[in-house]
């Protein structure tokens, strides 16, 4: 995986050429790109590239340019491309385009796109299937084309100038643009508190996500244009039980063999849970067909966690047990990182997680750990699949099958936050001031974005209520809460210099299960039957039955004490700027012995984790606050 960015001028002022400044904007993405970059420019454009070499090791270096006779040149090209991803239909492409005339001088997937470009034009992306984000400067056009792939698994930012536009991986990377301010507004600081962000939004004002499935070309007069190129579609679904299972079965086995291609050594993520395991099996069985080593597996779990355990809301066991049932059960090679609360309450290890992510975010102790877990992986491996978006087309979260919060008129996870007792202002949002959070009013927000996003969905006519309201909530799942989990995912791993692959996010597998009745996706009436079934044969009898269980957090006192002492400290000083956020009475009591019965929730906990963080990053932004 790959770091992009680059930024082109408007017409009538030629882009000064600025090593310096490209040099600047690589360096917010060295980790992303830890074996190599590369700048491209000419008077009107510049391309950045880190690289993370995964196919074609010594082959894909990038910028990368393809001169009028099909050769790479660096002087005089049609176009120029750099690129983040990988496209697992690439030799498949590749053969079709050499029929076409076209001459290839690496192995890589990325001259694939860049021909692919040539050949097709912007229409390229409908035809690339795995998770990309690239910028193509086409020097015959005089434009500047990014793309995004469907569901958002690999991240793309850009902001509109004065001068022109900006773009790159992440926001950290557009900020080290003069151009480009850090402010962040009322508007961002709601997409910062949402739990729903919509499609494009971004807490900074001046930046904007590429959404999923969109591309954008800018031309150097201002014109820009945003097309999306493809969306989900409401078909019937006519295949019987039996059917369904074994086409789920068979495009799950495609989708696991196509993303275990890679060059590097490869791993998967194992919490011992459905979905994780049923990836880790698959591929198991995909690399003995091909006479490979065996899969390895990686888990993460706490000192003492199993010993101490206590169920919690939505967490009835832990997983390390699942997970090596699993591991023995597929002859995998299986490596367990098991964190201290030390670890977790690292104060270098919570800054890294905070700046990876750019912003802050509630989660604590649940991204400290998977950002130590993907450091442990890298170690091992460059690649690394997961079983993340499972739960999304499958219908695995609690808030699903609980009627009272699914046919509520609002996003379920959100009513869900607004039915736990920890969370009823909103999740991290329990400590801020009544008059600050009725400035924010995110009850309207949620509205806005809840109708908005209802007005996109596609349905069928005559389906009744029920399936109905399960191809809504599948679809809100997709567009409004999975893409975070992904970008998640995506930056805390790419600080190790890890490529995270999702095999359940292969579009032909999602757009199948979207179709999907629900009265048949729990047919034995419990949440992912048809996953369960569909990996019958692959699992032990213990995992298939085990139900879902989100990520561990820390149980461990000694986290929350440490933590809540961090909090006190930041009360106590006059100059923390979050204070001006805060209700300090109730802060106060959070951490006192009034607050000792809740402390240990890990939804309550989730307000002092997102008032620390807004704290260090308001102190690292200066005033990039105008409310």
């Amino acid at each position: 995986m790959c770091g992009i960015a680059g930024w082109i001028g408007r017409e009538g002022g030629p882009v000064r050429e600025d090593p310096e400044l490209a040099g600047g904007l690589a360096r917010t993405m060295a980790c992303r790109g830890p074996d190599g970059q590369g700048v491209w420019a000419d008077g009107h454009a510049t391309l950045i590239h880190t690289r993370l070499a995964v196919i074609d090791v010594a082959g894909g270096l990038q910028p990368m340019a393809a001169a009028p006779d099909g050769e790479r040149a660096d002087e005089e090209p049609l176009a120029v491309l750099s690129y983040n991803g990988e496209i697992y239909n690439f030799q498949e492409l590749r053969t079709e385009l050499a029929g076409l005339g076209h001459r290839f001088r690496t192995r890589s997937d990325t001259e694939v796109v860049l021909h692919a470009y040539l050949e097709w034009g912007e229409r390229c992306v409908e035809r690339l299937e795995g998770m990309f984000a690239f910028a193509v400067w086409d020097t015959r056009r005089r434009t500047l084309f990014l793309a995004r792939d469907r569901f958002g698994i690999k991240p793309l930012y850009y902001a509109r100038t004065a001068g022109g536009l900006v773009f790159g991986s992440e926001p950290k990377t557009l900020l080290a643009h003069p151009a480009v301010r850090p402010t962040v507004d009322l508007d961002g600081l709601r997409v910062l508190f949402s739990m729903a962000r919509a499609p494009g939004e971004s807490v900074y004002r001046d930046i904007r996500d590429l959404p999923p499935a969109h591309t954008l070309s800018y031309r150097p007069d201002g014109t820009a244009t945003l097309r999306r190129y493809w969306q989900l579609e409401a078909r019937p679904h006519e295949d019987g039980l039996e059917t369904t299972v074994s086409t789920v079965r068979e495009l799950l086995e495609s989708s696991v063999a196509r993303e275990l291609v890679s060059d590097v050594p490869l791993s998967v993520l194992l919490s011992g849970g459905l979905d994780s395991s049923t990836v880790a099996a698959l591929a198991a069985r995909a690399l003995a067909r091909r006479g490979g080593d065996p899969v390895r597996t990686t888990t993460v779990t706490y000192s003492g966690y199993s010993d101490n355990f206590q169920p919690d809301l939505v967490r009835s066991a832990p997983d390390a047990p699942y997970a090596r049932a699993v591991a023995d059960h597929i002859g995998a090679h299986h490596l367990e990182i098991e964190l201290t609360t030390a670890d977790l309450i690292d104060p270098a290890a919570r800054r890294a997680v905070l700046r990876a992510q750019d912003v802050p975010a509630p989660f604590g102790d649940m991204d400290t750990s998977t950002y130590q877990a993907f450091a442990g992986v890298s170690r091992h491996s460059k690649v690394a699949l997961t079983g993340e978006s499972a739960d999304e087309i499958f219908g695995g979260y609690s808030w699903v099958h609980i009627p009272d919060l699914a046919y509520e008129e609002q996003f379920p996870w959100v009513a869900f936050e607004q039915w736990h007792p920890g969370t009823r202002e909103g999740l991290g949002q329990g400590l801020l001031s009544p008059a600050f959070a009725a400035r924010l009013d995110m009850a309207s927000y949620y509205a806005d974005r809840y109708a908005q996003a209802m007005a996109q969905i596609p349905r069928l006519a005559g389906e009744d209520p029920e399936q109905r309201r399960a191809r809504e909530i599948c679809h809100l799942h997709l567009t409004h809460w999975l893409p975070r989990l992904l970008e998640r995912n995506d930056r805390l791993s790419m600080i190790s210099g890890l490529e995270v692959r999702v095999p359940f996010c292969d579009h032909r597998l999602v757009q199948y299960a979207y179709d999907i009745p629900w009265e048949m996706k729990t047919f034995d009436g419990r949440e992912k039957s048809l996953l369960r079934a569909a990996a019958a044969d692959l699992l032990p009898e213990q995992v298939l039955e085990r139900p879902k269980a989100p990520f561990p957090v820390s149980q461990d006192a000694t986290y929350t004490k440490a933590l809540h002492q961090e909090f006190a400290e930041v009360l106590a000083d006059p100059a923390s700027p979050v204070l001006a956020l805060l209700d300090r009475d109730r802060a106060r009591r959070v951490i006192g012995p009034e607050g000792e019965a809740a402390a240990q929730d890990w939804l309550h906990r989730m307000n002092v984790e997102m008032a620390l963080q807004v704290n260090t990053w308001l102190l690292e932004h200066g005033d990039c606050l105008e409310l």
